[in-house]
């Protein structure tokens, strides 16, 4: 019997498992990951401001695949390849022979080299940094509250990246603030305390059309939000975000939300060129050049897009026009897809077929009651049909009935009664989480593979 190695229980990973395991041919699969629960990362950024339980966004991969014929879970750390012998290996040094393998290890945080970015910013790209932003920011407020009364101890908090992970933290996180003051009764100085959203470009949500990019910034603002656009990081410090030109701004917890990359993981080991963000540069129908049993999914590979579906800006080949679709849980899920169609089609003895993307449009929340909503087709909606729409949406994919009914549950709740939501410190709140290695990260972004 061939055996198919998954390495990653992202988006992708799990799509391409669930092909394959409901597939009537006999075939082996092998699912490896680090963790043993898929996370479903577009709802991070509501664990890292009290919204959400961390288990409310998590649901075990071994639970997913229960029911998926001839699929297994190995729980394992992979760290690297070897391609000549088809195998897998992993740190434990054992390793996993394939015949056929789908590298989905998503991405990781990109520093851009930014000097202080990885001493002193918080990531929200795992279920961990999810737990430990929700810590800092809790810990910061209680700090604030029990300043001395002839003390002023501003609160603030930078974000810094425009894209949707960052103003949709942003905008819950001046509403996690409101509910503090309001509801909880911390005493607060309103003059000292902010949240500041920062972006090198000269709009937030660039992916969007200029409408939408123009609707989330005003709302940012009337919602307390500080938008400073235009302006590059320089370094992060224990002080706050140095912005280019040397002008401090002062930070008490500083969240790094301003793109991904797959340097340092463990898909950065395989052969080949290498696209935006160090992605792997695939063919078309997503196997890996000169190595047709190997293929990169999600946020891993520069997935090749045809024109007339969202791409990312700006990323075209040296010397050519092919550009590649954006890191987007729709992008992985399709990718996953379609490598496991393309593994059929092999053992099939069919020949390959090209990756067409399904473009669905593209989401994103200011908080309550106010998202955007773009269709493919460029139609854009607003504010609360917009909202409504992006609650609908994230509802469907999350994996789980049982996560289902709680987000369900919790979103209604938090609408009728505004104070809730476990805004619990959990555990000792170091200045620091405690050190985890990212390189061999296996994991999927907002829209990850």
């Amino acid at each position: 019997m061939d055996r198919v190695v998954i390495v990653g229980g992202g988006f992708a990973g799990l799509a391409a498992a669930r092909r394959l395991g409901d597939d009537p041919l006999e075939v082996e699969v092998v699912v490896v990951d680090q963790h043993n629960f898929h996370t479903f990362q577009p709802l991070l950024y509501q664990v890292a401001t009290a919204g959400l339980d961390p288990a409310d966004v998590a649901y075990p991969i071994r639970t997913v695949l229960r029911r998926a014929r001839h699929v297994r879970f190995v729980h394992g750390r992979v760290s690297g390849f070897d391609l000549s012998a088809r195998s897998v290996l992993l740190e434990d040094g054992l390793g996993l022979s394939y015949d056929y393998l789908i590298v989905a290890s998503g991405a990781t945080a990109a520093t851009f080299d930014v000097p202080g970015v990885a001493d002193h910013a918080l990531f929200l790209y795992t279920l961990d940094d999810a737990r430990w932003v929700r810590n800092q920011v809790l810990a910061a407020l209680e700090r604030a509250d029990a300043a001395a009364p002839d003390e002023t101890l501003s609160l603030v908090i930078v974000v810094v990246g425009g894209g949707p992970t960052g103003v949709e933290t942003a905008g819950a996180m001046a509403e996690l603030i409101d509910i503090a003051t309001r509801h909880d009764r911390l005493r607060l100085d309103p003059t000292g305390t902010r949240v500041v959203l920062l972006d090198a470009k000269e709009r937030v949500l660039p992916g969007f059309s200029a409408a939408a990019s123009a609707y989330a910034g005003r709302i940012l603002r009337a919602r307390g939000v500080e938008v400073r656009l235009g302006l590059g990081v320089e370094a992060v410090s224990a002080a706050g975000v140095t912005l280019t030109g040397g002008e401090l701004v002062t930070a008490s917890v500083v969240i790094w939300a301003a793109g991904v990359t797959v340097d340092g993981t463990v898909a950065a080991g395989l052969m080949g060129r290498r696209g935006p963000g160090g992605r792997v540069v695939v063919e078309r129908d997503l196997s890996l050049p000169d190595h047709p049993e190997v293929f990169v999914v999600g946020d891993a590979a520069a997935v090749p897009g045809p024109d007339g579906t969202a791409l990312d800006e700006g990323h075209l080949e040296p010397g050519g026009t092919r550009q590649f679709l954006p890191q987007l849980a729709q992008v992985a899920i399709q990718s996953g897809d379609h490598a496991a169609r393309q593994v059929v089609r092999r053992l099939e003895s069919r020949p390959p077929t090209s990756f067409a993307y399904r473009d669905k449009g593209v989401m994103a929340t200011i908080g309550r009651r106010s998202a955007v909503a773009q269709l493919a087709g460029g139609t854009v909606f607003c504010g609360t049909i917009g909202w409504i729409a992006w609650l609908a949406l994230h509802l469907v994919y999350l994996i789980g009935f049982r996560n289902r009914m709680v987000v369900l549950i919790n979103w209604a709740w938090h609408y009728f009664r505004w104070p809730s939501g476990p805004r619990l410190i959990i555990g000792d709140v170091p200045a620091r989480p405690p050190a985890e290695p990212r390189p061999g990260r296996i994991g999927c972004p907002e829209c990850g593979g």
